[in-house]
């Protein structure tokens, strides 16, 4: 992608365990490292207007996850377990040691705040502190499932069903499914958008190897994700360290759950956080408040 918003950063491939993973790489050298995850149905350029203000303050790392964007997207195994939020995260893990940052800071927004969820668990001693936007944890979601959930959040029970149903479905017409997940969760449209982006989400989503991976992403977090989450509870493990916690009023995350609580249920350390005037795409319906935000945090 050639954008203005990313004068400055490098765009590249980075092996790790065996799977080429793209980011966009940018801000200050010789600042604390940030990590920033995009969610579905998005690449890092979501956050390119955000990128560009947190730039002067930090060393910014854009992945493209697992399955997104031009990162590899690898044929589901048996159990999703290569789609497992924990093989993502240590993917990451993987390629921020690579970079030389050994602890920095995490954002993750919808995926990419769940993968970033799990890094927090999993590699507690590398993250020094977390912001996730939009989620509830995934297990309290699935586990509080009535009428309201399933209706308002269907993909994650269309996404699941065996390959090759939603693959199908969902190939007859990909700009459309999805420009209408771009457009849905209380975001009123997508017009907030800037064409670039949404060309660039376009050309990343519309491949059936891009689509069969999103659906293994799902079909992970209803099966294998769970059994490491319950694992993780059963064991007392929880987030380590501060945490902030950002939701549109306008989404379903608002109108169904109350995510600063269940937050502070799976953290030790401190949580704060609160609602924002948004949909579910919070950094590109609000980049300038979710700039400020993540850096008066962070920094």
């Amino acid at each position: 992608m050639s954008s203005p918003w990313f004068d400055g950063f490098t765009a590249g491939f980075h092996e790790v365990g065996g799977l080429q993973l793209h980011a966009r790489i940018g801000g200050r050298a010789d600042a604390p490292a940030l990590l920033m995850l995009h969610g579905f149905p998005q690449t890092h350029a979501m956050w390119h207007r955000v990128a560009q203000q947190l730039a002067p303050h930090f060393r910014i790392v854009l992945p493209d996850l697992r399955g997104y964007g031009d990162s590899d997207k690898p044929r589901g195994e048996a159990g999703h377990a290569n789609y497992s939020k924990r093989a993502m995260a240590a993917d990451l893990a993987a390629l921020m040691r690579s970079l030389g940052h050994e602890r920095y800071f995490v954002a993750g927004h919808d995926r990419g705040a769940r993968v970033a969820h799990r890094l927090a668990l999993d590699h507690a001693g590398a993250v020094r502190r977390l912001a996730l936007l939009d989620i509830a944890p995934t297990l309290d979601m699935y586990e509080a499932t009535d009428m309201r959930f399933a209706s308002a959040y269907y993909h994650w029970f269309h996404l699941i069903q065996p390959h090759p149903l939603p693959e199908r479905m969902i190939g007859a017409d990909p700009r459309f499914y999805q420009r209408a997940k771009l457009g849905g969760w209380g975001s009123k449209g997508t017009g907030y958008m800037e064409d670039e982006a949404l060309a660039e989400y376009e050309r990343c989503f519309c491949r059936p190897e891009a689509i069969h991976a999103v659906c293994e992403d799902y079909r992970a977090s209803a099966t294998i994700d769970l059994e490491h989450d319950r694992a993780s509870r059963a064991a007392g493990q929880r987030i380590a360290c501060d945490t902030l916690v950002l939701w549109g009023e306008r989404g379903v995350v608002h109108a169904l759950f109350d995510p600063l609580a269940l937050w502070q249920a799976q953290c030790s350390a401190a949580v704060s956080g609160h609602v924002m005037p948004a949909g579910h795409y919070i950094a590109e319906e609000l980049p300038d408040e979710t700039a400020r935000e993540l850096r008066d945090f962070f920094v």
